[in-house]
């Protein structure tokens, strides 16, 4: 599409204002209404009347407002995530905070603590809505145009597209480059590629004036240095994407140095640090308990449905964990009880699945799995013992594939980050397509999780788990 000729009066200054104060606005409003349901919720669970102290309300909304406008809740567009991270983070904050008024002042109620608990639930489900509510009326939405056309830029571009309630509508690509483009496609939108010119304030201004994303190579900054520096003249705010596919970019923190044009990024490992590896066993200890407790009736319902198929209940399968360390990868039985001939004989006598065998360490079609054992892999609920795997300390709720020794080696330079860690139950792969995710996208996946770690990772990708294994995306 030619994205010059698509001019529009909303992306002029004034509109712009008017718009950006509409939609604060309404998230502000989105965050009272989310405390007052959570007050009134409280309110009508007491016997005090909470909401008979408006003066003390209004002071909790005054502070929780403050702590909102300095996180940037309200001026910054961020993934939804890291929004829900720095809502419930502020939650948390304000919870001590009346506590510790209570303490000092000896007056309050001791019902002002369930507020904030139940406004971690209501005050992002608020939000969401109202950002939905913006998108569908066409208020959310910031055009944008990303500053290359390469690796870096595609991928910036995907990255917008999988956060919808940012908002960012993006309407091409410039290349500061003279080389001829057919245009980028991303999931199946074909969007223009034109030359960034010479004299870039009269074309931004042919297409509205929109948000400008640099996303160039690593090369391409040395080349195109001059460019940039036209466009931060004019662009009175530019976001730059640095290509460092590969680094661990989570928990970075950056120095820059008067009059230098030196930009330092302080990289950690995460996992290299004791308190840190002792935080996530702690939640494997906490949160394997709990599953145990609560699913054991399930334990009992699965362990009845696969004894009729064979006397072999459970599995243990041999699997390369932590300092590459083997240990018994433990699950329900899903398959006949002379597996190994059956698979043996297959890849005998089965081209393709050789094939397929030696390329994914998996078949789509296996004979080997018996009937209830389809079910158990669809529904993933065969993998439920590995909860003792974790209590046990083989494993982890959340951490990279669970190998064998040969996949280990098709790892190369990646091993050393799955080695870090102990495998998982679940993990990142798992949440961004399971089996329809090819064998050297896991291996990044997996190598990335390990850079990256945090502890809201895991948190988050433990509640992805449960939408994907709902909605059994890419299982077999």
């Amino acid at each position: 599409m030619d994205f010059v000729s698509k001019k529009s009066s909303l992306l002029f200054p004034r509109a712009v204002t008017l718009r950006g104060f509409l939609q604060v606005l309404i998230l502000v409003l989105a965050d009272l209404i989310g405390l007052i349901l959570a007050i009134g919720v409280v309110d009508s669970l007491v016997d005090a009347s909470i909401f008979g102290r408006f003066k003390q309300l209004g002071v909790v909304f005054v502070v929780f407002l403050f702590f909102q406008v300095r996180a940037g809740q309200y001026s910054r567009r961020r993934p939804f995530w890291d929004d829900l991270r720095k809502t419930l983070q502020i939650c948390i904050v304000m919870l001590f905070i009346d506590a510790a008024l209570v303490t000092i002042s000896g007056k309050g109620s001791e019902f002002l603590w369930p507020i904030w608990i139940l406004a971690m639930i209501i005050l992002p489900l608020c939000r969401y809505l109202a950002k939905a509510m913006m998108l569908n009326f066409s208020m959310l939405q910031h055009r944008v145009v990303i500053v290359g056309d390469g690796v870096n830029a595609t991928e910036t571009a995907l990255a917008l597209l999988c956060e919808p309630l940012m908002g960012y509508e993006i309407i091409g690509f410039l290349s500061p480059d003279e080389h001829e483009s057919t245009g980028v496609t991303i999931k199946g939108t074909s969007y223009s590629v034109i030359r960034l010119s010479d004299n870039p304030e009269e074309q931004l201004e042919a297409i509205g004036n929109p948000h400008i994303i640099i996303a160039l190579e690593h090369d391409d900054l040395d080349h195109f240095g001059g460019q940039i520096d036209k466009l931060n003249l004019i662009c009175p705010k530019l976001s730059i994407v640095p290509a460092l596919r590969g680094l661990p970019l989570l928990g970075m923190d950056v120095d820059s140095y008067f009059s230098h044009e030196v930009l330092m990024m302080n990289i950690r490992n995460n996992l290299s640090r004791p308190l840190f590896r002792l935080q996530k066993r702690l939640f494997d200890i906490v949160g394997s308990t709990i599953l145990l407790f609560l699913l054991s009736p399930l334990f009992i319902l699965v362990y009845c449905k696969v004894r009729k198929s064979g006397a072999q209940v459970f599995f243990g399968h041999e699997r390369i964990g932590q300092n590459g360390v083997p240990f018994k990868c433990y699950k329900f039985r899903s398959m006949v009880l002379n597996a190994q001939d059956v698979l043996q004989d297959l890849l005998a006598n089965d081209s393709a699945a050789r094939e397929e065998w030696g390329k994914e360490f998996k078949l789509k079609n296996d004979p080997r799995i018996t009937p209830i054992g389809h079910f158990l892999r669809k529904t993933s609920l065969d993998e439920l013992p590995q909860l003792w795997n974790v209590l046990k300390g083989d494993m982890s709720l959340v951490g990279p594939r669970p190998v064998i020794a040969e996949e280990v080696l098709r790892y190369g330079d990646k091993s050393q980050h799955y080695l870090q860690c102990k495998p998982g139950m679940t993990g990142l792969w798992q949440v961004s397509g399971r089996n329809d995710i090819d064998y050297e996208n896991r291996v990044y996946l997996d190598a990335w999780y390990v850079k990256n770690w945090t502890l809201w990772n895991d948190i988050v990708i433990l509640v992805k788990t449960v939408a994907v294994v709902v909605r059994r995306d890419g299982a077999y």
